[in-house]
This record gives C-alpha cells, structure tokens and sequence, in this order.
C-alpha cells in the first residue's frame, strides 16, 4: 500500500480529465504517477486511453486483492481499489459514492507539490 496518500479531484467528463492530465504532465509530473478510476470499467479504460492516464491493476493491488475483487460487486471493488493505492476506508466510501453519481476520478500518486491544482 502506498505511504503517500494520493491526491484526488473529482471530474464531470472525460474531456475534463484529459485537459487535467495534460496540466499534470506539463507541470512534471510522470504518467506513472497518474490514474483515473470510473465506476464502469468500459469508462475508465476509455478515459486511461485517451487521458495517457494508468488505471488502478494487479501491480498497484497485489495478486491476492485483484483475484478478491473478482468475486466482489462493483462498488466494493472500487472501494478496495481506493484504499490499494493509499486512501482510508472512509475516504474510499465517499469517493464510491461520488462514482455512483458518474464523476470521474483523478489520482496523483507521490509526494509532489501541485498547489493550486487540489
């Protein structure tokens, strides 16, 4: 599990986040540090595609966690993700939530100062 908790900002559209991510990487930061969760899978491979964003996979949660999230329903698998990458357990039910309501989540990963981006 990460020891930095990842920075988070919540968006309405893809577009939204591809012209963030591009901010992010003009600011410096790599694309390794960088990845979107959406509620449906379809939508956060299409926003990681066109974003050059990563999604949240078996090297950020370990084996076991992947294989868990296999049996598990969406909203705790997205929960678990969350918490994988450096996020409580109460913030990864609130961030669900927003997810149940169609945002779109963007992850920073790392100690980097954005600033005025959070």
């Amino acid at each position: 599990m990460a020891t930095v908790k990842p920075l988070v900002r919540e968006f309405a559209t893809k577009q939204e986040v591809v012209v963030a991510v591009q901010e992010l990487e003009t600011r410096g930061i790599h694309e390794d540090d960088i990845y979107v969760l959406a509620h449906e899978k379809s939508d956060t491979k299409d926003i990681a595609d066109a974003s050059n964003a990563n999604t949240i996979g078996v090297s950020e949660q370990g084996v076991g966690t992947a294989l868990k999230n296999v049996f598990q329903k969406r909203g705790d698998e997205l929960r678990s993700k969350m918490e994988e990458i450096g996020l409580s357990a109460f913030e990864a039910d609130e961030y669900e939530q927003k997810l149940d309501q169609g945002k779109v989540l963007l992850f920073v990963k790392g100690d980097h100062n954005l600033g005025t981006w959070v």
